[in-house]
């Protein structure tokens, strides 16, 4: 089972290129972020005509989330209001599309773009904070479903010092700030991984160069956009790599597909009981 995260920064703009890479990756799951398209504009028939389902939560030209798979999604859950219904922050941050996730061949794949935050100063700072916080006590009620889970998407923060191209200068900044990466250590205990870093431990793997300032051409990227499994599918996880191909077309998303491969389902199933996270 193949399943990839891409922030393609509008779908509608890049969607030859999504198209191409589908072809030539051929994942079995793509989970979108930045689709920046309102639902009744999504452009569902060019992923049908590739053999892809998709299910989708957008809004006009900001945030946007999708998950196409060629294989059957069922019990598609749509923002953090769906497994928080009593709790009125939740309600109030799945205002912005950022939360998409569907049971697909046993496995729940959930979907996020994680809000930037801007600036430390910033509004929309403390929102990312809280937010985040908000994730904790959504993959709680989450965990409780007990359904293996695959958590992609584009978290707008690197996680230590190997995912920033200057640590000496970004570090406490935004996107690399103690309380970012301490909410998200959280919202993650110790149940979920990063499977990036299971294959690649090492530093200079990026997954985002901005447009501005040459990024690209200088290779000063960050490592923002990550896969997570629980245990039981970390056990099953054959490679994980950044895809850095699709960044090098002419007007490219700023960010790369990151994939991952799983030996899913396995061969023999345990007959011990426990819930899929363990």
């Amino acid at each position: 089972m193949r399943i990839a995260t891409w922030n393609v920064n509008s779908v509608r703009t890049r969607l030859d290129q999504v198209q191409a890479w589908l072809e030539q990756a051929q994942p079995d799951v793509l989970c979108l972020q930045e689709t920046k398209v309102a639902d009744a504009l999504f452009p569902h028939q060019a992923f049908e005509a590739l053999g892809y389902a998709t299910a989708i939560s957008g809004q006009k030209a900001y945030n946007g989330v999708a998950i196409l798979s060629r294989l059957p999604m069922e019990d598609v859950q749509i923002g953090f209001q769906a497994l928080l219904p009593d709790d009125p922050e939740a309600s109030q941050l799945s205002e912005q599309k950022r939360v998409i996730s569907a049971l697909i061949d046993g496995v729940r794949v959930l979907n996020l773009y994680v809000p930037n935050g801007s600036a430390l100063k910033s509004e929309k700072y403390p929102y990312k904070l809280a937010w985040l916080s908000c994730l904790r006590r959504y993959l709680q009620a989450l965990e409780h479903q007990g359904d293996p889970l695959c958590m992609v998407g584009d978290f707008n923060i690197g996680p230590d010092a190997r995912d920033l191209p200057d640590p000496e200068r970004l570090t406490g900044g935004i996107m690399a700030s103690e309380p970012e990466r301490r909410a998200l250590a959280e919202a993650l205990g110790d149940r979920l991984s990063d499977v990036f870093r299971v294959f690649e431990p090492d530093s200079g793997h990026w997954s985002w160069w901005d447009y501005r300032s040459g990024a690209w051409d200088r290779n000063q990227g960050w490592r923002i956009d990550h896969i997570y499994l629980c245990e039981q599918l970390l056990a099953c996880a054959t490679g994980c790599v950044i895809d850095r191909g699709p960044r090098g077309n002419v007007q490219p998303s700023d960010h790369a597909p990151v994939v991952v491969n799983l030996a899913w389902p396995p061969e023999e199933e345990s007959d011990e009981e426990g819930d899929g996270w363990g």
